[in-house]
């Protein structure tokens, strides 16, 4: 099952919310899902991949071309589609694109009505009525992946459209991105976190090493570079005597360590590489795929 839709929906915290562990990161700023995350979730009677993607946008970058592409291949070979809906907001042009695409996918299409927690529940009828008559839908599911209202409802439905088969992944497997992946998206998680304005979209992070625990002592060592797209980013990112660089390794070393559960040592550097979004070497060392 896909999980689709514009950008800010709320997309991966609705996946890490039905794998039951963050596989995605999570920021307030648009397009942070750059590639397709797999994650499985096994049910006494089933066992669900779910396919989380980045958000349809206008794309201004061959970056950002790779990831609509990887969004809307996606759309095109799963058997069931959610295209995820911030009910929050106002619906707009971006939205009814979205929709207008998935009217052609092959597989059931779910509308997810997500961020249910922050709107008044009459709101939420007007809404529906709107979206029956835009789209073919086979179910509408109001829900808050936030706070799991109404999840369960969801993943009940996702469980009896499925189609029964085998199988497709052991029972101890949970997604199939390498652990340098998700050491490089929590430091770039942290860098979202406490930067603004262009600086989110114009960066990336990179895994220079990736040096296993070993020995009496083990410690996990990590060295990133975090790249940004012109000089005059690189003070921001650094800060004033090092301040934010150093405040946005504490936060992300924290939560390595919880994540891998063993001591981590993390070295940051910040570079510039200008036009690195258009770069198909460094697009490709990021995992950011073509899809052909």
């Amino acid at each position: 099952m896909a999980l689709a839709g514009r950008p800010n929906a709320g997309k991966s915290t609705l996946l890490n919310r039905l794998v039951g562990s963050k596989l995605a990161i999570v920021s307030d700023k648009p397009q942070t899902t750059r590639t397709r995350i797999l994650g499985v979730r096994n049910y006494p009677d089933a066992q669900v991949v779910f396919l989380d993607t980045p958000g349809i946008h206008r794309p201004l970058h061959r970056m950002n071309v790779r990831m609509v592409d990887t969004a809307v291949q996606t759309i095109k070979e799963v058997d069931v589609l959610a295209l995820v809906v911030d009910a929050s907001e106002p619906s707009g042009k971006g939205d009814r694109f979205v929709v207008d695409l998935v009217k052609d996918a092959a597989a059931p299409v779910f509308l997810i009505l997500n961020k249910v927690d922050l709107i008044k529940k009459p709101r939420l009828l007007p809404i529906i009525d709107r979206y029956q008559q835009e789209g073919r839908f086979e179910e509408i599911i109001p829900l808050s992946a936030a706070t799991g209202e109404n999840v369960d409802r969801l993943e009940r439905t996702i469980i009896d459209r499925l189609p029964e088969g085998e199988r497709l992944y052991p029972d101890d497997y949970l997604t199939d991105q390498p652990e340098r992946f998700f050491a490089a998206e929590i430091v770039r998680e942290k860098l979202l976190q406490f930067t603004h304005a262009e600086i989110p979209f114009s960066s990336a992070v990179i895994i220079d090493r990736f040096e296993e625990p070993e020995g009496d002592k083990p410690m996990l060592r990590l060295y990133c570079t975090i790249v940004v797209d012109r000089e005059s980013q690189k003070p921001i990112v650094v800060g004033r005597g090092g301040e934010m660089v150093k405040k946005i390794g504490t936060a992300a070393r924290e939560e390595l360590e919880r994540f891998f559960d063993t001591r981590v040592f993390l070295d940051l550097h910040v570079r510039v590489k200008s036009e690195w979004r258009e770069d198909d070497r460094l697009l490709g060392e990021l995992g950011i795929r073509h899809n052909k």
